[in-house]
Formats: C-alpha cells, structure tokens, sequence
C-alpha cells in the first residue's frame, strides 16, 4: 500500500514538473524565456478554440491549445534559431481545413523578442487539383503579384534614372503606404477607400521631404553615388525600426481583408485581388501615358536618358527630379496598400520582404528604364507563383533571383536597356 501512494505521489510531482510543455493552456513558458511566438487561429474572422499548436526547433518543443479568442503564446529559448510552427488538423472542428493544407509554417525572430504567426481557416474538404488547374491559379497569382511590384518598381527605376540613387529606402516608402491605411482606417475610423488615397498623397509628401530635406543637399554637394547609397541603406534602417518602435513586431489586417474567394472555373479571386489588379493595371496605364504624352513626363525620359543634355536643352532637372520623388513616394505607398491585402497583413518590414524583388526586376527590366522596371516585374511575379509548383515555397524568391542572374550572363543590360559604350 505505502508502495502503491509513494507511485502516485511521484507521478504527481513528474506531472507537475515536466507538464509545462503540454497542451493546458493558451500561453506556455512566456515567464520563463524573453523570446514568445504567439498568433490566433480563425475561420472566416471567428476565433476557434481548442485547437493544438506546437512549436519545435533547436532541440527545442512545447505546444499548446488556443483560448476562447483563437490565440495562443508560447515562451521560447532563443531567437536565433528557425522554428517550426504546427497546426494540429486533428483538432479542428469538422468542415474546417488548412486551406491549401498549410498546416505548418518556419518562424524566425531576426532582431526582435516576439513573432506573430497566424492561421486563417477555410471551409470545405481537402480535394485533389490537376496539375493545369494549378498553373492556372498560380499564374493569375503571379500576374497580380507582378502589377503590385510593377507599381514600386517603376518608381525606383525613375528615381535611379534621373539621380544615379539606389534608393534602398524605397522599401521604407513602401511599408509607410500600408501603416499610413492602417492608421487612417483603424485609429481615425475613415472609410478603406478614402484612408487608401489620403495615405497615398501622404506617401507622395514623403517622397517631396526625403529629397528636400537629405537627397537634394548631398546632390548638391556632390556627393558620390556609393556615399548616396549607403545613407540610404542607413535611412531604411531608421525608417524601419522607427515603425517597429510605433507599431510593435505583430501584424495586423486591413478592413477588408479576408474576404471570401469567387471561383471562375480553376481560377479562385477574393474581390480584394480583383480589385487589386484593376487599379495596378489603370495606374500603371496613367503613368505611362503622364510618360509618353506630356510635357513633363517627356522631360522626365530626357532626364533619365541624359541629365547634362536636358539641363543644357533648358530643361529645369531638379524639378523633374521633385515630381519624380513625389510620383515614385505616391506609387511605392499604393503597392505598399495592395502588398498588405496580398500578404495578407501590416507589419514594420513588410516592404523590407519585397525590396530584393523590386530591385531584381528594376535591373532584369533595364536599369533606369519604367517600361523594363513593368515587364521585369511581371516576370518576376510569375516566377515568383509559379515556381512553387515544383519548388518549396520558402524558395521561391531564391528562384526569382536565380532567374536574374542567369539573364544577365545573357544580357547585362537587361531586357529593355541599352549597352553603354566603353572609351
């Protein structure tokens, strides 16, 4: 008998000691380590409890369960290594799904204590899709994904023709369009569609004070493009950690966003995306027609094509170059709106993810060229869809800049660019 109670004493205290790590509760070891990965689950915008997380990595595991709210934290031990987070299936309730049966994820910290991670649920059953019907979905994902990096590209392509910079910010101006919304339309409570054009004039005034108040003084001291490009790296890096300071590591959602997809056969849409891709198709048309038909976008082509022979044809460069800056800050805002609903979500980096892309199709297009930065974008936003159809998903940007390189073996000048004469 004292055998028998000593047994289950100690069973007790082994519960009690080592079931920490076990699924019991919506927050596990956040008290004990400084480094918490935390996220809600939901299906169509309401929370499910219940549902089992599991988090592994360097040697490292621990799980648990979601609360009334869909959200869970779990404390880890350092930020320096890829976690795995996991979704149990098993847990949810029936007719809910993963959808495309991503029911886990890689989770890294890089320089701050928290990562959120989030799963957005679909209904249905998990059914098997051909091979073409695939594509077909990809490649409008791509097409779309495309329009909204033509948007930044464009804009960084003008800046580095007319000025030479290569403006590592630009993704900084980015980011800012989507906080600006989000700001505008949450904090103020002002319709989606009025905080989306207030926050891409405001994004245009970003543009106009960065150039008046750093890039025109450095111009005008003539300061070199290396020493330039490093005090924009240097920008991004205040612009950037400035945003994490206002708005913390967590993401947030859009109004709006979420919203269920409209299937035409193969091809599945959400409103959102449509939308997305009939106002990059609309602006992308008005630029090219403010390029090629007036007088000050005709100008802007001089600029960039040859700025010593447009200043000496009378052409007023530095105001070529502040309409440049205004139009490349109000078109890096609006993809920086359309990035967020496409992700989906706000976060302080969010134009950080995308700036390689950007400058990947600004120089497959053709350095300093608009229409090369639009069909360099295009491509790389199919690449981008469509590779994962035989690549994991966590390379398919290493794929998109493999395909860079292997363009400019061919053509260093990229697609649309010119050779430029040695000697």
């Amino acid at each position: 008998m004292l055998v028998l109670l000593f047994g289950l004493l100690l069973t007790a205290l082994t519960l009690s000691t080592f079931g920490a790590s076990a699924a019991h509760a919506d927050e596990i070891n956040t008290d004990q380590y400084d480094y918490v990965l935390s996220g809600n689950v939901q299906f169509g915008g309401e929370p499910i409890e219940d549902v089992l997380i599991s988090v592994e990595g360097g040697g490292y595991e621990a799980e648990v369960v979601t609360d009334a709210d869909g959200r869970w934290r779990i404390g880890v031990p350092d930020n320096e290594e890829t976690y795995t987070v996991i979704l149990d299936e098993d847990t949810l309730p029936d007719g809910v799904i993963v959808e495309e049966g991503n029911s886990e994820t890689e989770a890294e910290f890089g320089l701050t204590d928290s990562r959120s991670v989030n799963f957005f649920l679909g209904e249905g059953e998990r059914v098997t899709v051909s091979f073409f019907d695939q594509f077909l979905n990809r490649f409008v994902n791509g097409l779309n994904f495309g329009l909204l990096l033509a948007l930044a590209a464009i804009g960084l392509s003008l800046i580095f023709g007319t000025t030479g910079l290569s403006n590592f910010a630009h993704a900084e101006m980015i980011t800012f369009g989507a906080l600006a919304t989000f700001t505008l339309s949450v904090a103020f409570s002002l319709p989606i569609w009025l905080a989306i054009l207030i926050a891409i004039v405001l994004s245009g005034v970003l543009g106009f004070t960065l150039d008046a108040a750093i890039w025109k003084p450095l111009r005008k001291k003539g300061v070199g493009l290396i020493p330039l490009m490093i005090v924009s790296i240097g920008l991004s890096l205040a612009m950037r950690y400035t945003y994490q300071y206002f708005y913390g590591g967590s993401t947030s959602q859009l109004p709006g966003s979420g919203l269920a997809d409209i299937n035409f056969g193969p091809i599945a849409l959400s409103p959102i995306d449509m939308a997305s891709m009939g106002i990059s198709i609309v602006v992308l048309l008005a630029v090219s027609f403010f390029l090629l038909r007036t007088r000050i976008g005709k100008a802007t082509r001089a600029v960039s094509d040859n700025p010593s022979l447009a200043s000496a044809s009378g052409i007023d460069v530095d105001g070529v170059i502040r309409i440049v800056w205004i139009l490349g800050g109000s078109l890096a805002g609006l993809s920086g709106v359309l990035w967020a609903y496409f992700r989906p979500g706000v976060s302080w980096d969010m134009g950080f993810q995308i700036l390689l892309l950007v400058f990947a199709a600004v120089t497959l297009g053709g350095l300093g060229t608009a229409f090369g930065a639009l069909i360099g974008s295009i491509i790389v936003g199919l690449f981008v869809e469509l590779s994962t159809l035989w690549l994991p998903s966590d390379l398919k940007y290493v794929g998109a800049l493999v395909v860079l390189i292997l363009v400019l073996l061919l053509r260093p000048q990229g697609i649309m660019g010119r050779k430029e004469r040695i000697g």
